[in-house]
């Protein structure tokens, strides 16, 4: 008898980071799509990342329409890139932003997670500060424009590599800071201008690249006024 044992079917296989993030941009292109609504989206988003092998993952995208030219397998090939890559650009490009304002007197707010950012968003942080976490969001417009006001306060802004970034503010003893370099821009990638007045504060934008979270939010500070 041979000792051999028989390979694994392939939805017993463990999920890498790459497949849970493919799952997710198809989840994000359906909600854009209007095939899912935001309830459904953040039920599968959970799951998306709660999620250890193949077969906790397929369910997720079964009932959605595989992407143009690939097979019903699509977000398991190994010649997919990973979310993020050039590819995905396109898909997260177009629709309506998430909100146009957030405000934080003596106080913060927090955007993360998956949200569209405008064509123009306004930030203003009093005595309190605020982030604007780009990495995981969508973009209304292939350019989008942040205008922050920071007085004795500070706004951190955080978009992946890949994005062009051009920082025109102006500081009055405070700093507008573009901390790391972006790199050379991804096709199709968007352009994010950033702008606004610092006095006694600051505006500070860094790179980092996308990393997996089990939900759109981790919550914000106590205070958070958004329009």
């Amino acid at each position: 008898m041979s000792d051999e044992r028989p390979e694994k079917p392939l939805p017993e296989l463990r999920a890498s980071d790459a497949d849970r993030d493919r799952v997710v941009e198809r989840l994000r292109d359906a909600v854009a799509e209007g095939r899912l609504d935001m309830e459904e989206f953040e039920e599968r988003l959970d799951a998306a990342y709660k999620s250890r092998t193949y077969a906790e993952l397929e369910p997720l995208t079964r009932d959605l329409p595989a992407p143009a030219g690939a097979g019903a397998a699509a977000p398991f090939s190994p010649a997919a890139g990973p979310a993020g890559a050039d590819s995905a650009w396109p898909a997260r490009i177009g629709g309506s932003g998430t909100s146009a304002t957030a405000v934080a007197v003596m106080s913060g707010f927090q955007r993360k997670g998956n949200w569209t950012v405008p064509a123009r968003f306004n930030a203003v942080a009093f005595w309190g500060g605020g982030e604007l976490d780009l990495r995981e969001a969508n973009f209304a417009e292939r350019e989008v424009v942040i205008t922050c006001v920071a007085i004795m306060g500070g706004i951190q802004i955080t978009v992946p590599p890949g994005v062009e970034v051009d920082v025109r503010g102006v500081g009055v003893m405070g700093a507008f800071d573009q901390s790391d370099g972006t790199g050379p821009r991804q096709p199709g990638a968007p352009r994010v201008v950033v702008t606004g007045f610092a006095f006694w504060g600051g505006v500070e934008v860094k790179v980092k690249a996308p990393k997996s979270r089990k939900g759109l939010d981790g919550g914000g500070p106590s205070l958070r006024k958004e329009l």
